[in-house]
């Protein structure tokens, strides 16, 4: 009887310890606040509704970041219904002093530092006033929303502003721990995440860290500037190489996933709006256009162009119709020169080979040479539409860069270049007859 007590008061004793344990969610951000770092927040604040925790807790420790992404953050800590604590391990610089002045609570550890929130480019170099404005407005609204002086969260951005007692004129305010405890921004030392739990009162309690996905380190893959250009270079090729070579194939197919794959994380990201990827495909469809329609290269093939680089540029950078207060300079010309500096090696690539890639052995294993036809006809049709017009010469009636019209025994085709471009009155040689597209090239016997 008394065995069976026992058993019995230790196992209401467990169930109240399971029932008693608490749920925190744990989120590190450690590196540049991005849009992976919004991503995790998000996720954080996704999982914690699911799982009904009873906080939040980040562990902190960045140089700062995007101000848009931490706008973004912060706006999702003040409103959150789940009380938020950040433990600053050992650095919250701009971006990140913003984000965790709209937590709930501040923690230190020793040697650690909240401050220094000037809005900079990535050589460090103060950005104009505009943006030291907006960065100005959000920390002292953020302060005034969690009690904090909002004259001292001014003072983080601008070295102009005064807080006596506190930071002279001339330089940017940043906080030691002891000197944030003294001025309001520190609500206690803490050197682990579990010293923050204890000050709040949690004695039964789990974490759940939030984790990246494949997905997360698949997208953090592809938008890297290295891996940005490579998906230009295919793209531009593709499009390139497509239009040197009969039929829909491989050179289109790289075109369209290296696009896919440009724009589908950018689009996940919130960066690369829809209007902006159409400007884009408006750019290719303008280019096919001049080439296949409108004989020689003119305002069409450039208004493409430039079309086509404007939908590059403008996927990597936030903006809102044209509207980049949210980001910095350093972004827009980090954007700029990834998509030119592809642009100018593609092109340096096509001229540089002389367009001979598409006839090495490696590529024409990869493109589909013939078309199936009704078995019975197939190889006597192939065999026609080869030799029709190989080897006979004539003359340009256009322009060729490389579509245009050639004139042949007194008939007008529609034929390519294979290779240079060529200008008008050139005289040419057909080298393939595919029916539906002839290849030509200069002839050099004249």
């Amino acid at each position: 009887m008394l065995k069976r007590t026992l058993l019995t008061v230790s196992g209401l004793i467990l169930l109240q310890l399971v029932v008693a344990q608490t749920t925190v969610i744990r989120l590190d951000l450690k590196r540049q606040i991005d849009p992976t770092a919004r991503r995790a927040c998000n996720k954080a604040f996704e999982m914690a509704k699911e799982q009904k925790a009873s906080a939040i807790i980040i562990d902190m420790n960045t140089p700062g970041g995007m101000l848009n992404e931490a706008d973004s953050i912060r706006t999702a800590i003040m409103h959150s219904k789940i009380p938020v604590y950040v433990l600053i391990n050992p650095n919250a610089a701009s971006a990140g002093a913003l984000i965790s002045i709209a937590c709930n609570k501040i923690y230190m550890t020793d040697g650690s530092t909240i401050g220094a929130a000037t809005v900079v480019n990535q050589n460090a170099e103060q950005l104009p006033d505009k943006y030291q404005s907006y960065m100005r407005a959000m920390m002292r609204s953020t302060a005034e929303f969690r009690g904090r002086d909002p004259q001292i969260a001014e003072a983080m951005v601008d070295e102009k502003i005064e807080v006596p007692g506190v930071s002279p004129a001339g330089q940017v305010l940043t906080f030691t721990r002891s000197e944030a405890i003294k001025h309001g921004y520190c609500d206690g030392k803490a050197e682990r995440i579990e010293d923050v739990l204890a000050q709040e009162g949690f004695t039964s309690y789990k974490i759940d860290k939030v984790n990246f996905t494949a997905l997360d380190k698949i997208i953090n893959f592809l938008i890297s500037p290295f891996i940005q250009g490579i998906l230009i270079l295919l793209i531009i090729g593709g499009i390139y190489y497509e239009l040197q070579t009969p039929g829909i194939g491989f050179p289109l197919a790289a075109a369209v996933t290296a696009a896919v794959l440009y724009f589908a994380p950018l689009f996940l990201e919130d960066l690369a709006a829809s209007w902006e990827i159409l400007i884009f495909i408006l750019g290719v469809g303008l280019m096919l256009l001049e080439v296949f329609v409108i004989p020689g290269f003119g305002v069409a093939g450039i208004a493409g162009i430039v079309l086509m680089l404007t939908g590059l540029i403008l996927g990597m950078v936030d903006n809102f119709y044209f509207d980049f207060k949210y980001t910095g300079g350093d972004e827009i010309v980090k954007s700029l020169l990834v998509v030119m500096i592809s642009f100018i090696l593609a092109i340096v690539f096509i001229f540089a080979t002389g367009g001979q890639f598409i006839k090495s052995q490696l590529f024409q294993r990869l493109v589909l040479q013939n078309t199936l036809e009704t078995p019975d006809y197939r190889d006597e049709i192939i065999k026609e539409k080869i030799t029709s017009l190989v080897n006979k010469t004539g003359i340009s009636l256009t322009s060729m860069h490389p579509a245009g019209k050639i004139n042949i025994e007194g008939n007008i085709y529609d034929a390519l270049s294979d290779g240079d471009f060529l200008e008008k009155d050139t005289s040419i040689i057909v080298v393939q007859d595919y029916g539906n597209r002839i290849l030509v090239r200069k002839n050099e016997k004249v």
